[in-house]
């Protein structure tokens, strides 16, 4: 099994930054791709961020683009989803996954998934 911990949540202005943390602990050899989802209040959970653990492969959806970056240290088996100017409908409970596949964007190719940090942006 691999253990995920997110870190770093808040509440923050629009316009502000925040930069969350996910600390992977377990079996991670077999994880292949780190990703970041949100889940804004009464919607569907979302797909934010993913990068290839050996590799720098990143993928976001158009919504952050320019805005989130994702990054990994693999030494410390942590990834990180810096946010940029946050928006309030950047509002959610954000989660960390962990997936055995290569470019993982969707909850189903997803194994295992953090408890989540709360995330608020006032405008």
């Amino acid at each position: 099994q691999v253990q995920l911990v997110e870190s770093g949540g808040g509440s923050v202005q629009a316009g502000g930054s925040l930069r969350l943390s996910c600390a992977a602990s377990g079996r991670t050899f077999s994880t292949t791709t780190m990703g970041w989802f949100r889940q804004p209040p009464g919607k569907e959970r979302e797909f934010v961020a993913a990068i290839s653990w050996g590799l720098t492969r990143t993928y976001y959806p158009d919504s952050v683009k320019g805005r989130f970056t994702v990054s990994r240290d693999n030494a410390k088996n942590t990834v990180y989803l810096q946010m940029n100017n946050l928006k309030p409908e950047d509002t959610a409970i954000y989660y960390c996954a962990a997936a055995a596949k290569l470019k993982a964007t969707i909850t189903s190719e997803y194994d295992y998934w953090g408890q989540g940090t709360q995330v608020t942006v006032s405008s």
